[in-house]
């Protein structure tokens, strides 16, 4: 019993040390490999490449998968492309199950120690974060020597020689076991690490192995497509085709296990380089053959999984991805895109605000009103999102921005919730009472909104770039802003005392309106603050004027 508790504790151990190593990766290294598969396919080469050289410092096609399929759902790659990324990405694990086959357990000591040394410096650093990376690395190489003396010693049963015997291949339930644990653990590079190491031990045969290495195939395409499980439609369309290209390439192979037993192993010797050549050839095979139908497999999965119409109704999250989660950086990117799609709705609820005051129009009024739900619910959906985030993998960079975009997100609701008044006074006041404002008094309220229209398009800018000489103009804007509004409202008792009767029956919607909108500009010059204060042009009570000049973008 004590032998078999060491043989599983070795195991969980591989599999956690391959956790740590993709997770620990992904942080260090989550934003350039974004960029390195954006770039990467411009054709179906270049994208199997870039998935080759993304999942093997992964290690983990599944990682690659999921942020191949956050790029389709936002519309970044096309579908084809990404299906030949994922052919890649599995060629890329294979490779690095090659690797890990030979005895390095000589450097599992020095990647421990000095691994632990760089995370207890500083953990929340890139050198800390590398720190992780090594101390999976070392765990990992551990685990598979401890794996092989556990099981070296279990062998040596009688009961155990005894059951061995008995074993008998089933290909179907080797490939289904293979499938299972690989869902299980969570990496298909564990459970072909594992199942090599027991061939090598004559723990399994060599036939069995092979089974459970196409199970492993099977499963990592199978656990993708669970993880975006409930992700949009175009998130889950690679994981989908993927799949079918694992489904295709175990129905070429499986018939050929036995041939690849008694024609390789003789010249191989190895067990365990059998197994792990076995997996390389076979991710080679599928991903040879299958790079020229990445098109043709595309239209099946979207014939499969057609992608919805896009709602016409009320706005919902279009890009806060889940499976983006497990990369902090990417998660991040998409909480910003989503807080760019609610300003976008803001903005449409502002530009139809001075179509209602102008055309007395109630149904536009009411669907705008009707718009701040949506604002609501964003502003919900990003701030729900953004605390899945773990705080611990955010770098200093990343964690400010996470506060950014919860500061956006705030104020583009209050300012739908200061539109939603809005409408209501002006329907109240103006449309249903039949009055109308002053010629004089009109163009004020569109001077004051074209302006605010600039500015909250300009804040949108600064949210999106961080132009330190865009955030001064903007916080510039919210003095101009109040002097108009000082100067309107004199204007307007002007002609109250003037007793013009327009000015006179709208006076106090008039008055709440300007003060209204120079509430909103505030809320949109608020965008700049987080800047400025970053690029130190903030004194603690006022922007730093002689400083201005002095700044760079």
């Amino acid at each position: 019993m004590k032998h078999l508790l060491n043989l599983l504790a070795a195991i969980a151990l591989l599999v956690w040390g391959t956790q740590l190593v993709r997770t620990g990766i992904l942080r260090v290294f989550g934003a350039n490999l974004r960029q390195v598969l954006a770039r990467s396919v411009s054709n179906r080469i270049t994208a199997a490449l870039s998935g080759i050289g993304v999942t093997a410092l992964v290690q983990s096609s599944t990682a690659t998968a999921l942020i191949t399929s956050s790029f389709v759902g936002q519309g970044l790659i096309a579908l084809p492309a990404a299906l030949a990324v994922m052919l890649g990405a599995d060629i890329g694990t294979s490779l690095m199950t090659v690797v890990f086959s030979f005895d390095l357990s000589w450097l599992s000591p020095l990647l421990i120690f000095v691994g632990v040394v760089l995370f207890i410096a500083n953990q929340s650093s890139t050198a800390g974060r590398i720190g992780r990376v090594l101390i999976g690395l070392g765990l990992m190489l551990l685990a598979l020597r401890l794996v092989s003396e556990s099981t070296a010693i279990l062998i040596q049963s009688p009961a155990v020689k005894a059951l061995l015997a008995s074993l008998s291949s089933d290909l179907l339930l080797e490939i289904t076991a293979g499938a299972v644990l690989t869902v299980v653990s969570y990496s298909s590079l564990a459970i072909v690490l594992l199942t090599a190491t027991l061939a090598a031990s004559q723990v399994i045969p060599l036939d069995v192995a092979l089974g459970l290495v196409l199970g492993a195939n099977l499963g990592s395409g199978l656990l993708a497509m669970l993880t975006t499980a409930r992700s949009a439609i175009t998130v889950r369309q690679v994981p989908v085709g993927n799949f079918l290209f694992k489904v295709m390439g175990l129905a070429m192979a499986a018939p050929f296990v036995g041939l690849w037993v008694h024609q390789v192993l003789p010249f191989v010797g190895s067990p365990a380089l059998t197994v792990v050549l076995y997996h390389l050839t076979f991710n080679l095979v599928v991903g040879v053959v299958f790079i020229g139908l990445t098109g043709v497999v595309a239209q099946w999965v979207e014939r499969l999984l057609p992608s919805a119409p896009q709602n016409q109704g009320r706005e919902r999250p279009r890009h806060l991805d889940p499976s983006a989660l497990a990369t902090p950086s990417l998660a991040i990117s998409c909480a910003a895109r989503e807080a760019l799609h609610q300003a976008d709705v803001v903005e449409t609820m502002l530009r139809g605000t001075l179509t209602v005051i102008r055309n007395d129009d109630l149904q536009l009024a009411l669907d705008l009103r009707k718009m701040d739900d949506a604002v609501d619910e964003l502003y919900s959906s990003i701030k729900y999102y953004l605390t899945k985030i773990s705080r611990e993998a955010l770098g200093e960079a990343e964690s400010r921005r996470w506060t950014d975009i919860i500061s956006f997100t705030i104020n583009m609701e209050q300012i739908g919730d200061i539109i939603e008044r809005v409408l209501i006074d002006i329907e109240d006041k103006k449309i249903r009472k039949g009055r109308s404002f002053s010629a004089a008094g009109m163009a004020e309220i569109c001077e004051l909104h074209a302006r605010l229209i600039d500015n909250l398009r300009l804040g949108m800018s600064v949210f999106l770039n961080g132009n330190v000489r865009d955030a001064q103009k903007l916080l510039e804007e919210k003095a101009r802003f109040r002097d108009l509004e000082h100067a309107y409202a004199a204007a307007h008792l002007d002609r109250l005392s003037d007793n013009t009767l327009q000015s006179m029956e709208t006076s106090s919607l008039h008055i709440d309106l300007i003060s209204d909108l120079k509430r909103i500009n505030s809320h949109i010059c608020s965008i700049a603050y987080p800047i400025l204060d970053s690029a130190g042009a903030l004194a603690p009570n006022r922007l730093r004027v002689s400083r201005l000049g002095k700044l760079d973008d």
